[in-house]
């Protein structure tokens, strides 16, 4: 198992967990502890079985063996009603059958909470759209908006179901499948700068499906590297470099330093 750090709360273990799709040839094991309060990237080419492992993680598929675990329990045995208040999903597709507005999208995350509604109810839709920047979209239709405009505001009610601290402490997780695909390049950087600082400030546990390595190595403190018959997981830095890139994607590049002293990588010309 990967020694990543240690940060306070519940991990998300992953126990010889087997990433396939039945009857098709197992894609990956992965075997690692994915701590609360880092953002996680998972990378791989296309095919890997990044989104597979993903809705392993979530409980919305059943792994092929092994187990995935939090709090001390496997997740196949949490209820959904408590899971949907510990993590929240952002997936892929996000197609709305009826015109909802934004904020009715976004007050869509609020419930799993509606048993037991938190003091600032009426606020948290509001303040998660300010913080994805489409706040001044709220009333439009949510089929209206373009894909960039769209993705911000699936966002934002993906922050909005894990807002608020849980009442008995409990860690919340928040996963995402290729959140930055239908983004320019400036909501990018704020959308990633957004959930690692969530992590950080938060103790929440981010894992993401990155397609950009470059995105993973400014924002991402872990890495899971799935690819070539090998899943390797470890701090971004340190699984992230020229030799795996090329065992992985079959490309060259070359390592260069961002203004700010950041890894960014500089890959050749196939």
């Amino acid at each position: 198992m990967s020694a990543l750090p240690q940060a306070s709360g519940d991990p998300l273990v992953c126990d010889q967990l087997g990433v396939g799709l039945p009857g098709r040839p197992l894609l990956a094991t992965v075997h690692a502890q994915l701590q609360p309060g880092r953002f996680t990237a998972i990378l791989g080419p296309n095919g890997a079985g990044k989104s597979t492992l993903l809705s392993m993680l979530s409980g919305q598929r059943t792994p092929r063996s092994g187990s995935v675990g939090l709090s001390g329990r496997p997740l196949a045995r949490i209820g959904a009603p408590e899971l949907a208040r510990l993590r929240a999903v952002l997936p892929q597709e996000t197609a709305v059958a009826f015109d909802f507005t934004v904020q009715e999208v976004v007050e869509m995350g609020r419930f799993p909470h509606r048993q037991s509604p938190s003091r600032q109810e009426a606020r948290i839709a509001h303040d998660a759209m300010e913080a994805t920047g489409v706040a001044h979209l709220a009333t439009r239709g949510v089929n209206t908006l373009s894909g960039g405009e769209r993705a911000r505001a699936h966002l934002a009610r993906a922050l909005a179901q894990i807002w608020e601290p849980l009442p008995d402490g409990a860690t919340r997780w928040l996963l995402l499948d290729e959140p930055t695909a239908a983004l320019d390049l400036a909501h990018q950087h704020q959308a990633m700068a957004l959930v690692r600082r969530w992590a950080v400030e938060q103790g929440i546990g981010v894992v993401a499906v990155l397609h950009d390595l470059n995105l993973a190595l400014r924002y991402a403190h872990d890495v899971v590297l799935m690819g070539a018959g090998r899943c390797d997981v470890g701090p971004a830095p340190e699984i992230l470099n020229p030799a795996a890139i090329a065992r992985v994607w079959g490309v060259q590049c070359s390592e260069v330093r961002a203004s700010d002293g950041v890894a960014q990588f500089l890959v050749a010309a196939g």
